[in-house]
């Protein structure tokens, strides 16, 4: 920590030459200051001015930032198809829709359940709206075997994959394998081809190609959606999603 935030106040401080004698330091001992006497002068002068380490601190946020989001529009443009066109989604909405929102969620993810109104007025007052439900589970076992029960049901039953969603993530209880089972069958599945399909090795694929997205994507939570060219972490709310979708749309 010490030397990051040393690096980064020698190059604050570098207008004030004080970088370059640090640097010369380094190469030429023999020239001048050693760099601790200059790691000294430094320190003496950010105790003197410590204002500026509220300038080094934006400087670092702003770099970091920038290079997320570079990170992120690289892995966004290279893993398009996985992101948005992944055949182990589900899709509700248009299908066809001219702006994609995905989501990034965990069946027990409280925040999900809160924004789960957020997509469906989106999907509802919006006819050109194209909403991917990408399946993340990260909250322990529970989560791991109600998205085993959901990723089954959507191979099977995907024309119905909707309303299973809705009925699972609005559930008051904890998500789990029977919680799940008990809607499935509720709207018809075949237990028995319902849990053989759950044994299908794609359904781990599936999740660890979506694992290795987020990791891509310095997505860590959940909900998290991809609007466009863009990343949103949280549930930030329907208003903030619907700006999105119209910035992706424009």
């Amino acid at each position: 920590m010490r030397k990051t935030v040393f690096a980064a106040a020698m190059s604050v401080l570098a207008a004030s030459g004080l970088a370059l004698d640090a640097a010369r330091a380094e190469e030429h001992p023999e020239a001048g200051f050693t760099r601790s006497e200059i790691e000294g002068i430094v320190r003496e002068y950010l105790l003197s001015n410590p204002e500026i380490m509220y300038e080094v601190q934006a400087a670092l946020e702003e770099k970091q930032r920038r290079e997320q989001e570079a990170n992120s529009q690289k892995v966004l443009a290279e893993a398009s198809d996985d992101i948005f066109n992944s055949p182990y989604d589900g899709v509700v909405g248009n299908p066809e829709g001219d702006v994609t929102v995905v989501e990034f969620f965990d069946y027990n993810c409280g925040f999900c359940k809160r924004a789960l109104s957020d997509m469906e007025t989106l999907v509802e007052n919006d006819n050109n709206l194209r909403f991917v439900l990408k399946e993340f589970p990260i909250l322990g076992p529970d989560s791991q075997k109600a998205h085993v029960v959901s990723m089954a049901f959507r191979a099977l039953m995907p024309e119905k994959y909707g309303e299973f969603h809705t009925r699972l993530l609005g559930n008051n209880g904890r998500a789990t394998e029977e919680s799940a089972m008990k809607i499935a069958l509720e709207l018809g599945a075949d237990e028995a081809a319902l849990r053989e399909e759950m044994k299908s090795p794609e359904i781990a694929e599936a999740f660890n190609t979506t694992y290795e997205l987020a990791n891509k994507l310095q997505i860590t939570g959940t909900p998290s959606y991809v609007v466009g060219k863009e990343i949103v972490f949280g549930a930030l709310g329907g208003d903030v999603l619907s700006e999105k979708i119209e910035n992706a749309r424009q």
